[in-house]
């Protein structure tokens, strides 16, 4: 990492320069298991076929002893080697945003490496926070084309718009601007979107717009995969809401393009296939304009600032590929050949009596919510006050329950079973509800402080980090705190296609990481006393497990602004 904060990617570059090695021959350990003997491994059969011909470390060993082979375990060292300058340099390791080696064992799993933990702790937790990068004009920008609000909202379009807000928020956090389309029509359309905490644009429309569609209109007329556009000529043959109609599947023949359903042929053009277009073009314009005038060129490809990315269900795939060639063919810029498809996989519903829309199934699991915080509260839940936690509680499930699975699978919702959105681990409930715990826990220490009863926790660079030895305490470090930058920079990524025109996103990167969070805070928060007796000698490692964990919580704040979810302070 560029400012000196030690990274995984950054570790793992150096671990494999120490070996001089090109390829990635070193994995980070992230069970606990694991993690109780080593930080990063080596394993035996990349070695081996690194370094053939020998034993590991014959030459020269350094750090921790040798371990010992398990019961029944044929460990013949002769089968590797690595020369022992190389066992020397995973030694020293070192330099901006790595981390430091405490020593390197040789094990039947292959070479492992244990790093300086206190010193990974006072790195990450114990250096004051640097000053807020400043907000520069977006480098790159992403049109985001969410397609399904055009239309009157169904379950199923609810997923591409999840995922949409989630990826531009992602991305935004990243530096990349991003253009949201299509703007919503007024006040009043969509109000779900609201009640999920979707913030999209609204538009009253413009001249610019009417402008955009005349042009493109002129631009059918002189095109030569279009017929029917001459005054008078052909009209009668079309519908009546068609312009002309365009013959698609021989201007993929002649472009050679790849991708495309096989089955598309003909598209009759109609004005409102033309104002779909015509919001994206302005949608690419505002991206131009708002782009840096001074960047190099280099910084855009193929000349564009900005590309297009369609997030669709599978159902409308197919009508989204028409409009794709729609414009390619009315518009040669360099931001239509930029165009991406992110498809969702289908949402289907176990035994539904009759078809359910978005808004029944927005009802059915906050009643769900609320039904469940009755039975666990009592009276309380149905105080006013918890209005807004059950609305906060509602989101959460759904966002997760639509967003933790890969966006190209199918996913299936049983709406009898409320366990979703108000029990086990795998639910935003769950997450939502372990935020609020760390919320809790800093409320009662500062409750404690203004008593007297406990001091006021001392900057981060004098504590104590050895005190930290517990080990889900390096797990919410290393597996979490320590990747987290990254993993953030992971799900903002959008690959471009290796063939075709279809891409597949990290989009449930977020929701993964703060399930698997919440379950290891969880198990880390019910066997650890954070706030112990207030006797001087346990100040130390309680400062130390504060910091820590105001980390964590901070962390969890962060995530969950990628989902629109506010952090709640009780449940």
């Amino acid at each position: 990492t560029g400012d000196g904060r030690p990274g995984v990617a950054a570790t793992l570059r150096a671990l494999n320069e120490a070996l001089g090695r090109p390829a990635a021959l070193w994995v980070k350990e992230s069970g606990a298991r694991n993690l109780r003997h080593r930080d990063f491994l080596a394993p035996r059969a990349a070695l081996s076929a690194a370094f053939p011909g020998g034993q590991v470390g014959r030459g020269r060993r350094r750090g921790l002893r040798r371990a010992t082979c398990g019961q029944g375990t044929d460990f013949s060292p002769s089968r590797m080697q690595v020369p022992a300058d190389a066992m020397a340099s995973v030694t020293s390791l070192g330099g901006p945003g790595v981390l430091a080696v405490r020593g390197s064992q040789e094990t039947p799993a292959g070479l492992a490496v244990q790093l300086r933990r206190p010193e990974a702790f006072q790195r990450l937790l114990g250096a004051p926070p640097g000053p807020a990068p400043a907000a520069g004009v977006p480098v790159r920008w992403v049109v985001l084309h969410c397609p399904a609000l055009r239309a009157a909202p169904r379950l199923r379009h609810l997923r591409p718009l999840l995922l949409a807000d989630h990826l531009a928020q992602l991305l935004r956090a990243q530096g990349v601007g991003v253009c949201l389309v299509p703007a919503l029509a007024g006040e009043g359309s969509w109000d779900l979107l609201q009640q999920l905490r979707v913030e999209w644009p609204s538009s009253c429309g413009s001249s610019a717009l009417t402008d955009a569609i005349l042009a493109l209109k002129q631009a059918l007329g002189q095109s030569p995969c279009a017929t029917g556009c001459e005054q008078g000529l052909g009209t009668a043959m079309l519908p009546e809401d068609a312009i002309c109609e365009v013959h698609l599947k021989s201007f993929v023949e002649q472009q050679g393009l790849v991708g495309y359903d096989p089955n598309l042929d003909v598209l009759l053009v109609t004005e409102g296939k033309l104002r779909s277009l015509a919001e994206l073009q302005q949608a690419v314009l505002q991206c131009t304009v708002s782009g840096p005038a001074a960047l190099p060129a280099s910084c855009f490809p193929h000349g564009s600032c900005c590309s297009v990315v369609h997030v669709v269900s599978c159902e409308e795939e197919f009508q989204q590929q028409q409009l794709d060639l729609l414009w390619r063919i009315l518009d040669s810029g360099a931001h239509t050949a930029l165009q991406k498809h992110l498809v969702c996989g289908p949402v289907k519903v176990t035994n539904p009596s009759s078809p359910i829309g978005a808004d029944q199934y927005f009802q059915l699991r906050k009643r769900q919510m609320y039904e469940a915080s009755v039975m666990k509260y009592g009276e309380l839940a149905q105080d006013e006050a918890w209005t807004e936690v059950i609305d906060t509680l509602t989101v959460a499930a759904i966002r997760f329950e639509m967003l933790s699975t890969a966006h190209r699978c199918q996913i299936t919702l049983d709406l009898e079973d409320s366990s979703i959105s108000t029990k086990g681990t795998k639910s935003g409930a769950f997450v939502m509800y372990n935020c609020a715990r760390l919320a809790t826990l800093f409320d009662t220490y500062q409750q404690a402080v203004e008593r007297g009863t406990y001091p006021p926790l001392p900057p981060a660079s004098e504590l104590n980090f050895s005190c930290l030895r517990e080990e889900g305490e390096w797990l919410l470090l290393f597996n979490y705190l320590l990747p987290f930058p990254e993993v953030l920079q992971q799900a903002a990524q959008l690959p471009a296609p290796s063939k075709g025109i279809r891409i597949t996103a990290n989009t449930e990167t977020v929701c993964k990481f703060l399930i698997q969070l919440s379950m290891d805070f969880s198990s880390y928060y019910n066997r650890v006393h954070v706030l112990g007796e207030p006797f001087p000698h346990l100040f130390d490692q309680m400062f130390a497990r504060l910091q820590l964990l105001g980390a964590v919580r901070d962390m969890f704040h962060s995530a969950l602004a990628t989902l629109h979810l506010p952090p709640l302070s009780q449940i």
